[in-house]
């Protein structure tokens, strides 16, 4: 009965003593022999073995009974199995095609590759582990890298209440409608609902003080997903044109959340997203991606994965650093894991101390928590923090060169173990464990580390979201202050901290904790602001570089390394946004989007301002709050947007930009041929905050033999939001070959910083013939592989075209239905939300034709993707399957044709990024116009050159 007691999490201290009859602070002779079985494992690992996560192990040993169940009756290996007997793992080592055929073949489903990392995360049978860590080009399979988000969720018990993939998106669609209904589809204007933090930071009054709005920056968030994204736009709370990397949407609505925050305070600031969610080194691809690719100024995250050193900046902060040494800002959540100085952490770290307590038969012995105030062996977790705590363990060794064994173990109250993370650490392994503890929690749960074997060094140890606290049974909790780590921590990120702009945060962290703080709104932030008691407090001590090398070489305990202070700086929480399930957003997640939206401001109001002068002037002018001076729990103090500009000395910029040409041929022709001299009307447009004086434009052309007078115009002064306009002349040569394009550069100079922008606009030459050719997918249904990042592709094969005038591309079908297995459609899915479809030209050019558009309806048949479309397919909602009609693409058509041949094979590619469903792609076409030859037959009568006909419209 005791046992079975135990099991379920209900022991007494006194139960358990009576049980154990031994004090609290030793294992047991009960512990010990648990202890043994699992080192029996470990001592028995072959050198394969030994490249595979020991959770992994330990499950595989328990299914087939290589260890009995009644050896730890209480341990649950951690290894997360489905009912398919599969596991979501990450496959460290050198990716390969090689690989990842080898890893379709035994039956796994790729979730996210990565090359530049060395990393590929995919849904195996677990039975199929042992093969794949037996290849040599694999390092490392490891159960999946978790991660969360730095929301606080201010009524916990809504985290358990998951909505289906269908409730999901019927939800989003309502809200899409009632949107959409309520706000109609033009004339939007911004949206009703404002962040607090636009008043508490002072960013309402510094935008009107500087006329500052955040003009010629970008602003991108990485998070969860951006799912309501479309319905925040219809209600004018966000605007149209926000830039997310095709795939990379997410799943969940953060992103959308973070995005609204930013918009309020730089209203006028680019925006753009990515997922943070596909793994950690889809993460860190995707932070280069917003900024090599996107060509984002600030980016801004809430995301931690639990596998993020402390020590030496892994991965993500790689991927930070990479960016930051490019110029971009990079804004973090300091994380909500609680702080000394609140009595809220769940962390500890130090040098390890030998208790002199020797673990099991082979070999190991015990750290000892107190130090040199005593001899405690376990660390204690709190009762009401105890269910689905991930804990971490790092050491002061290098990742992938770790020679010294800890391992990481759970108790609970009467000594049995209840999970257990022991990785064989022999010279080439990362030094981390990580355990959970269980999922419904549990009394009296308590913390072992173990040195099975090597040298003492600087361990952390953290129990994310938990709590250490004193047990009721005599333990005695031991914390320090430094739980922010990982890319948060990076040398040039900003991490930050969190304060409540309005209402407390409205619950108890913890039964019995002091009331949370309120926040000044409707008045500013000021020295009596306090911190949120949940947000992570610093230092962090990091001990390697990046690539391993010391930063104090033969030093690596509490006296060496490199001490960085961390948070930087604090910003607003507990705002509202118009997002379901964030209207009041708590937490250092939306901190972060605060400071990186007044980081934009900086930025429009002072372009190209070296990013150390944009940190000494956040730093320099935060209000200090909490003790005097900068301190580990609010950095340098929180941060008001009308100091900060008036530090940086901000002041209204002009952003003139050459918008599209209209092109009049000089004989009245409706089309530019070889030969001809045109009217080219360009207009100049100010985007900026300031007027713009002494505008001119500078116009020229790389195309052979084009003629452009007069080279240069004068527009003057242009108001904000005001276009100017002015006329010049070009000449194209009679032997411009049809279908190349003349293009034109666009140098616009200005009195202003943004000063001077380009622009370049191709203008097509030669008649479009009106015969439009089809080339079709012959072959047959390829299937759409499941949460597959690679997705499926078929070749289209072009001919006889030449250069071509117009592009559709249609997916076929001969009759159409919303049966999911229907052959006659031509893409049968089941949930067409979940798709990204691309064009790929010959030349190596991309278009996404649709992007998570549809929601949870079936099925593409007789659909045609044209530039020309009244209606964007963005637009669709479930309602509308079986998706039928002609639509605008998510990205244009026209930049796959100009100025390149279309003969040569084309490939459609269809990903589905998110899990549950299938399909096929079964029919799809390309539809191309080319030119018409001088003296082709093809040419009708009236085509090509007729008076009044109107000017000519550059692709």
């Amino acid at each position: 009965m005791a046992a079975l007691v135990t099991a379920l999490g209900l022991v007494t201290p006194s139960l358990a003593a009576a049980e154990t009859d031994q004090s609290p602070d030793v294992f047991s002779e009960n512990t010990i022999r648990q202890i043994e079985a699992l080192q029996d494992i470990k001592k028995g690992l072959s050198a394969d073995e030994s490249k595979v996560d020991s959770r992994l192990l330990v499950e595989q040993k328990l299914r087939a009974q290589r260890m009995p169940a009644s050896a730890v009756p209480a341990l649950a290996s951690g290894a997360n199995v489905s009912a398919a007997g599969t596991v979501l793992v990450d496959i460290r080592g050198q990716v390969s095609d090689e690989l990842l055929k080898t890893l379709r073949e035994s039956g796994a489903g790729i979730r996210a590759v990565s090359a530049r990392y060395g990393s590929v995360r995919a849904e195996v049978p677990l039975n199929a582990v042992p093969a794949i860590a037996g290849r040599e080009d694999v390092k490392r399979v490891e159960t999946a890298n978790e991660a969360f988000t730095a929301r606080q969720l201010a009524e916990p018990a809504t985290a358990g209440k998951r909505e289906s993939k269908e409730e999901k998106a019927a939800r989003i669609e309502d809200e899409l409608k009632k949107a959409v209904e309520a706000k109609g589809h033009t004339g939007i204007a911004a949206g009703p609902i404002t962040s607090e933090g636009d008043r508490v930071h002072n960013a309402d009054i510094a935008r009107r003080q500087f006329g500052v709005t955040g003009v010629g920056t970008k602003i991108c968030a990485l998070s969860d997903g951006v799912d309501s994204l479309a319905a925040s736009q219809a209600r004018g709370e966000l605007p149209t044109g926000v830039d997310v990397i095709p795939g990379q949407e997410g799943s969940g609505d953060e992103g959308t959340a973070m995005l609204e925050i930013i918009h309020d305070l730089a209203p006028n600031a680019s925006l753009g997203f990515a997922s943070a969610f596909n793994s950690d080194a889809g993460f860190a691809d995707n932070i280069r991606k917003l900024r090599f690719d996107a060509h984002c100024d600030v980016i801004v995250d809430d995301v931690l994965y639990f596998k993020e050193s402390p020590f030496q900046d892994w991965i993500i902060a790689q991927a930070v650093n990479d960016v930051t040494a490019n110029g971009a800002l990079y804004f973090s959540s300091a994380g909500n894991e609680g702080n000394v100085a609140n009595g809220t952490s769940g962390h500890w770290e130090g040098d390890f101390v030998d208790s002199g307590k020797s673990v099991g038969k082979y070999a190991g012995t015990a750290h000892n928590f107190a130090g040199a105030a005593g001899n405690q062996i376990f660390e204690p977790i709190s009762n009401a923090s105890s269910a689905g705590v991930p804990v971490t363990l790092f050491w002061s060794d290098p990742l992938g060169a770790s020679n010294n064994d800890y391992d990481l173990y759970l108790l609970d109250v009467a000594g049995n173990i209840v999970a257990v993370s022991q990785d064989n650490q022999t010279g080439t392994q990362d030094p981390y464990e990580r355990v959970n503890t269980p999922a419904f929690g549990g009394t009296g749960l308590r913390l072992a580390i173990v040195k099975f074997s090597g040298e003492g060094r600087y361990l952390s140890l953290s129990a994310l979201r938990g709590r250490f606290s004193d047990s009721a049974d005599g333990l005695k909790a031991y914390t320090t202050p430094g739980v922010t780590v990982g890319h948060s921590a990076a040398r040039d990120a900003f991490s930050v901290a969190a304060a409540p702009a309005a209402k407390a945060f409205p619950r108890d962290l913890e039964p019995g904790d002091p009331a949370n703080p309120a926040g000044p709104f409707p008045g500013e932030f000021g020295a009596a602001t306090k911190v949120e008691r949940f947000t992570s407090d610093g230092p962090r001590r990091v001990f390697y570089q990046a690539d391993g090398t010391p930063i104090t070489p033969g030093n690596v305990s509490g006296t060496g390394g490199e001490v960085r202070a961390k948070p930087d700086i604090t910003a607003a929480d507990g705002v509202s946004t118009s997002v379901t399930g964030f209207t009041t957003f708590y937490g250092t997640s939306a901190a972060a989007p605060h400071a990186a939206a007044i980081a934009g401001l900086v930025l429009s109001g002072n372009p190209g301002l070296p990013p150390d002068e944009v940190r000494q002037a956040l730093i320099n002018t935060a209000v200090d709050i909490l003790t005097p001076g900068r301190d580990n729990t609010s950095g340098a103090g929180v941060i008001l947007a009308d100091k900060v500009l008036a530090h940086t000395g901000a002041s209204p910029q002009p952003l003139a930009i050459a918008g599209q040409p209209t092109v009049t041929p000089a004989d009245g022709g409706s089309v530019l041929d070889p030969g001809d001299t045109a009217k080219v009307t360009l207009p100049v447009t100010n985007r900026g905050d300031g007027t713009a004086t002494s505008t001119s434009v500078v116009l020229t052309s790389p195309t052979p033999g084009v003629t452009v007078a007069p080279r240069s115009k004068s527009y003057g002064a242009i108001s904000p939001g005001q276009t100017g306009v002015n006329d010049f002349t070009i000449t194209v040569p009679a032997t411009q070959e049809l279908g190349v394009p003349v293009v034109l550069n666009a140098r616009v100079t200005f009195a202003g910083s943004y000063s001077p922008t380009t622009a370049t606009f191709s203008l097509p030459v030669g008649t479009p013939s009106p015969v439009t050719r089809n080339f079709a997918y012959t072959g047959d249904a390829v299937a759409i592989p499941d949460s597959n990042p690679i997705g499926a592709t078929v070749p289209i094969t072009v001919s006889g075209v030449g250069r071509a005038s117009k592009l559709t591309f249609s997916v076929d079908g001969a009759t159409c239905n919303t049966d999911e297995t229907s052959t006659t459609v031509g893409i049968n899915h089941s949930y067409v939300g979940d798709l990204v479809g691309t064009l790929t030209s010959p030349s190596g050019a991309k278009a996404t034709m649709f992007q998570r558009s549809g929601g949870s309806g079936n099925n593409l048949c007789q659909v045609v993707f044209t530039d020309d479309a009244a209606t964007a397919f963005r637009s669709v909602t479930s309602a509308n399957a079986p998706f039928t009609g002609t639509y605008k693409p998510a990205q244009p058509l026209g930049g796959l044709t100009t100025g390149t041949m279309a003969d040569g094979t084309w490939k459609f590619t269809v990903v589905d990024v998110a899990g549950g469903d299938t399909g096929s792609i079964r029919s799809v076409s390309l539809h191309i116009n080319g030119y018409v030859q001088p003296g082709m037959a093809e040419r009708p009568a009236g085509v090509g050159k007729s008076v009044g006909r109107g000017p000519v419209k550059p692709v």
